[in-house]
């Protein structure tokens, strides 16, 4: 009869019918030694470390890649190190690149307040120094509706950086919609100069030439284009009343129904969106000392302007006539000289810092209070 064996721990033995494939497993208290699971396989306690701090790292690697929006550092300096493989190019976002000057620049611009050669100079200036232009051919839609606010910013914030942003529209609250608030610039000048301006470009153009106003305004009755300013002023024509002047407050108080209506509360909501949202707000009058304020503030994009506009080539030029009334414009819109002083005291203490000569030197016809 054959004899039963004995386990060499004491005991019958585990494995009656032979030891498994791969040998026994270690008594207790023995993982220290090597085990014999596969002919081909064998692993330690040190090996076992060895495999989870492997994925641990490979975990955070992963985990540090979407938290950045990017490959990390250890990815970039291997793929460095490996050759030029375009595989990190290929899978993922890009880091995001954080620039060390305002890289989203929104230049909401008035109409008939010198935009077209400020245009004009921006777009000679992205090609000079690289920046992104982004215009808008929509130019006779000023107020938006939620909806179109949201599209707008979403389409402004996509934008590749660094851009400068610019269209005829009221000012946009880029944080409302969870979006990031961009550095504002703008333009203004003496509210009766540019109620002037505006009068003669819808009846004549830049020119004033027949075939440019037939085409801009083809249905104005003859009678109309040809109104004397001055009777439209005194007979208090619908184009010359208040609300034609109080033009300018809404492209800095905002989008919201109540800044359309000239008061006390539009304007100081221009003024306060003026502290907290605009780089600068300058004045036309003085368009040379704002381009050399540009310059300085934003020299990453307006480096240069100021030779540029002083180059004789061409340039758009606004011409306007004087009306026989002036005082009859200025008693009647109060709000508009309000918002201008405003932005005239920012404008000094923007010149006084940089050690500017006195830069407001505007003669406006009377006073308005």
């Amino acid at each position: 009869m054959k004899k039963k064996q004995q386990h060499p721990g004491g005991g019958a033995d585990p494995w009656p019918h032979g030891v498994p494939l791969g040998g026994a497993p270690p008594a207790l208290g023995s993982w220290k030694r090597r085990v014999p699971l596969l002919p081909f396989l064998r692993f330690s306690l040190r090996d076992y470390g060895f495999c989870m701090a492997t994925l641990l790292v490979f975990c955070l690697g992963s985990l540090l890649y979407q938290l950045s929006g990017g490959p990390p550092r250890f990815l970039l300096d291997l793929r460095q190190y490996l050759g030029n493989s375009t595989y990190l190019d290929d899978h993922g976002p890009p880091p995001s690149k954080v620039l060390p000057f305002p890289s989203q620049v929104v230049y909401n611009r008035v109409g008939k307040c010198g935009s077209r050669t400020v245009v004009l100079l921006l777009r000679i200036l992205s090609e000079k120094h690289g920046f992104n232009l982004v215009t808008s051919d929509i130019h006779n839609k000023t107020r938006l509706t939620k909806n179109e606010q949201m599209e707008l910013i979403k389409n402004i914030s996509t934008a590749e950086q660094p851009y400068l942003f610019t269209r005829h529209v009221h000012f946009l609250n880029f944080s409302r919609f969870g979006g990031d608030q961009p550095v504002y610039i703008n333009i203004i000048r003496d509210p009766v100069n540019r109620f002037l301006s505006n009068y003669f470009f819808r009846r004549f153009g830049d020119w004033r030439g027949e075939q440019n106003h037939m085409i801009r305004t083809p249905s104005m009755r003859q009678e109309e284009r040809y109104l004397d300013i001055n009777e439209c002023i005194l007979e208090n024509y619908p184009e010359c009343s208040n609300p034609r002047l109080f033009y300018i407050i809404p492209y800095f108080c905002g989008q919201h129904p109540r800044c359309r209506e000239p008061g006390e509360w539009a304007l100081e909501r221009a003024k306060l969106n003026v502290n907290e949202n605009f780089l600068l707000v300058g004045i036309l009058e003085e368009l040379e000392d704002v381009l050399l304020l540009l310059e300085r503030f934003l020299p990453h994009y307006f480096k240069g302007v100021l030779s540029i506009y002083k180059d004789p080539g061409p340039k758009a030029q606004v011409n306007w006539s004087s009306p026989r009334e002036p005082w009859i414009c200025c008693t009647r819109p109060r709000w508009p000289y309000h918002q201008r002083r405003h932005a005239e005291g920012r404008w000094i203490a923007g010149g006084g810092c940089l050690g500017l000569p006195t830069l407001i030197g505007v003669q406006i016809s009377c006073t308005c209070m």
